[in-house]
């Protein structure tokens, strides 16, 4: 059959995907008493030869995006979830090598962190409960793996890591126009909520493939102290020292991409109640969660090539 489009129609189909979004699955271990908890949102997306499902309605091509669903839970059980790029290569590499008509997969994953409970008065006081959990309010782990059957590309992030600096940050000499308002300011609140996402080296090769969990800590870690330790003179220079800083530590990571909306937190002006807001034991802030400034950008190891989208942090 074809692949043309029908006769006389001007129309052409262009780059296309299907497949099934947010496959929630959470696989329990059970080693004796202690239990362990992955719980993932899983989304997939696959390409390949579809022209005639979209011209004719022949679906011979289409593999259901119910199966997608089902091999989520199937391969949950059958490989486990040791992370969530492992998990997502396993998905991939299974798309690719058993549907010819599929030419590229890329699933994505959201991760939530479940921790501990701690019991008061157990026989080891405060000792963590090994199957009681608590759904952790931190950030929100994400990844993403491509596979076109020759090339991997693995992007690892997060999202929603709220971060506060009550100091060290300054924020002046800036350019001005007719609509400036903004004063200058020697000493301001610095706060974000970082996304980011960041691309590792590795091509698939048997050498070298990162250890996903470690990785992810490491990265996190990194970020966190470069916040921390950066006098600021602009959320810009943060978020270049962040990046600067996973890529000088982090070997395996290629690219790092932030996207930081600056939580503005604004003195709140009391004068009208005989106060003055400024004082050696603090003062009272404002904080507005919009309209708000977003940086965002990209940081390279030298010679590496830009490839996350541009949107891809807020994803």
């Amino acid at each position: 059959m074809s692949s043309l489009p029908p006769p006389h129609r001007p129309a052409v189909i262009g780059q296309n995907q299907y497949g099934k979004a947010e496959t929630r699955v959470v696989r329990v271990v059970r080693e004796g008493d202690v239990h362990h908890v992955r719980d993932l949102n899983v989304s997939i997306a696959l390409s390949g030869a579809m022209d005639e499902v979209h011209y004719r309605g022949d679906n011979a091509n289409v593999l259901t995006t119910d199966a997608t669903k089902n091999t989520v839970f199937a391969f949950a059980r059958k490989y486990g979830i040791e992370s969530a790029e492992r998990f997502g290569m396993e998905l991939a590499r299974h798309f690719l090598t058993s549907q010819e008509a599929i030419h590229r997969a890329r699933v994505r994953m959201e991760e939530y962190s479940w921790h501990r409970i701690a019991v008061a008065g157990s026989a080891a006081a405060e000792a963590p409960r090994e199957h009681s959990f608590v759904r952790s309010g931190e950030e929100t782990r994400t990844a993403q793996v491509s596979f076109d059957g020759t090339d991997w590309e693995i992007v690892s992030g997060l999202r929603d890591l709220t971060v506060l600096n009550t100091t060290d940050s300054e924020f002046w000499g800036y350019a001005k126009d007719e609509y400036t308002t903004l004063r200058e300011t020697r000493d301001r609140i610095l706060a974000t909520d970082i996304a980011v996402c960041w691309r590792h080296g590795w091509d698939g090769g048997a050498e070298g493939e990162p250890h996903w969990d470690e990785s992810y800590r490491e990265v996190r870690r990194h970020i966190l102290e470069a916040f921390a330790q950066t006098y600021s003179y602009s959320l810009q220079q943060t978020l270049y020292e962040m990046g600067a800083r996973v890529v000088d530590e982090c070997e395996e990571v290629e690219e790092i991409r932030f996207s930081l909306p600056n939580k503005h937190h604004f003195p709140v002006d009391l004068e009208p109640f005989g106060m003055v807001n400024e004082s050696a034991d603090g003062a009272v802030y404002f904080a507005a969660d919009r309209p708000y400034g977003l940086i965002e950008g990209t940081v390279l190891r030298t010679g590496a090539e830009q490839r996350i989208p541009v949107d891809m942090t807020n994803l």
